[in-house]
């Protein structure tokens, strides 16, 4: 049996087109697990420096919030409560904490 003629060499476009397609995908999925890894440092990064504001002010903030990678963007004491916003790549969190009740 003879192939016809216009399937001939077929498989190499199409196998580029699909290694391609791998690399589109694989670049995609990095990305995306880069923005959720930056996301939830952001969040522990808000966490701690808000705790540490309430009984180290601005100064103990910013300590633990560079110690996690991350940058203070606001910071606010309200009374009890100190309010914290910080930046790790592109992702940003916000977090409260307070001595009281």
């Amino acid at each position: 049996m003879s192939r016809g003629r216009g399937s001939s060499g077929q498989a190499l476009p199409f196998g580029l087109a699909i290694a391609g397609l791998a690399a589109v995908l694989t670049v995609a999925v990095g990305s995306l697990a880069g923005d959720v890894v930056d996301a939830a440092r952001a969040r522990t990064a808000a966490d701690a420096a808000a705790l540490a504001g309430v009984t180290a002010g601005r100064d103990g903030s910013s300590r633990l919030a560079a110690a996690n990678g991350a940058t203070i963007v606001a910071w606010s004491r309200a009374g009890p409560e100190v309010t914290v916003t910080v930046r790790v790549g592109g992702a940003r969190a916000t977090a409260r904490a307070s001595n009281g009740p």
